[in-house]
């Protein structure tokens, strides 16, 4: 009984969230401006703030180039799987290789775990979150606009990853972390002071972003088939990777179970929601939108699994 109440402890707030976001859609509490606004509130200050606090408060070693190179080549090699199994879901082709791969850490994945670890707990998922963000916004967004007939120069490529607020704070967080420069901070009367500015400011963010979610769930049911051909050519794909990144991830590190938690998560997730952000998904937008959808309700179902492990 101790057990079950404690996962419904961690996974409740998910699912009571992503109701009240669906409900506000429904009952149009706010519109679309409303949602715009808090999704401008969540990329541009609650989530670069995020970042940057997972990486300024991380621990470096030599061990987190050998973790980026390998999950920046699983998500790789999941994009190129995705070509090989799109034909299976003709007529809605054009987009399945984006939606078998990469993962919406920023916009889920933190909420999601530090729900199971705490808010100051997230240098695991950050680590593995570097590899999958520099993929994201270099192979992931450059694939996507030349299949749309668009070629991205390497300095666009760049400038996408220099402007972007969520690469801003996570390179900061890195900048100051590996260089010792947060060592010296913490030994100065203003650390109290900066922790608690950091944590004031990211505490409302997992909620926000759960309320974003259910506001954007789309279930339309006349694609459903395609829809769920591509969901379980996913949890396939990520199923694969978890297992040969995991593997080869403990023979370079010792066992850590809040970096498997991390892996199980940063697997479990949905595709990035900016595909219909960097590409004119036209007709193809319900589909886009309803695979999204259900894959993220297939991260919650997940996730309940996930929370229980971690009590265990």
């Amino acid at each position: 009984m101790t057990l079950f109440l404690n996962i419904l402890q961690s996974v409740l707030p998910v699912i009571v969230m992503i109701l009240l976001g669906y409900v506000c859609n429904k009952k149009q509490i706010f519109d679309d401006k409303g949602l715009a606004g808090l999704k401008a509130i969540i990329g541009n200050v609650c989530l670069p703030v995020v970042l940057f606090n997972a990486f300024y408060t991380a621990t470096y070693s030599l061990t987190v180039i050998p973790v980026f190179i390998i999950v920046y080549i699983g998500f790789g090699l999941a994009i190129l799987a995705g070509f090989l199994v799109r034909k299976w879901m003709a007529p809605y082709s054009r987009f399945v290789p984006f939606l078998v791969t990469s993962a919406e850490v920023g916009m889920l994945g933190y909420a999601l775990f530090s729900l199971i670890v705490g808010p100051d707990h997230l240098a695991n998922l950050a680590m593995l979150d570097l590899g999958q963000t520099v993929f994201s916004y270099t192979v992931f967004i450059t694939v996507l606009r030349v299949a749309e007939g668009h070629k991205m120069s390497g300095k666009e490529v760049v400038l996408n990853m220099v402007t972007n607020k969520a690469c801003i704070g996570m390179s900061l967080g890195i900048i100051l972390g590996a260089t010792g420069v947060r060592g010296l901070i913490e030994q100065t009367a203003v650390a109290p002071i900066i922790n608690d500015l950091i944590s004031f400011i990211t505490a409302p963010t997992s909620g926000v972003i759960l309320l974003v979610v259910g506001y954007e769930l789309s279930l339309q049911p006349g694609i459903l088939k395609p829809v769920l051909k591509t969901v379980f050519a996913r949890f396939v794909i990520m199923a694969s990777l978890f297992g040969i990144v995991s593997f080869t991830v403990f023979h370079i590190i010792p066992f850590d179970k809040n970096m498997l938690l991390a892996m199980l998560i940063i697997y479990s997730l949905p595709a990035p929601f900016i595909i219909p952000i960097y590409a004119n998904v036209g007709d193809d937008g319900e589909y886009v939108s309803t695979t999204l959808s259900v894959e993220t309700l297939l991260t919650v179902a997940l996730f309940v699994g996930i929370v229980a492990y971690s009590m265990i």
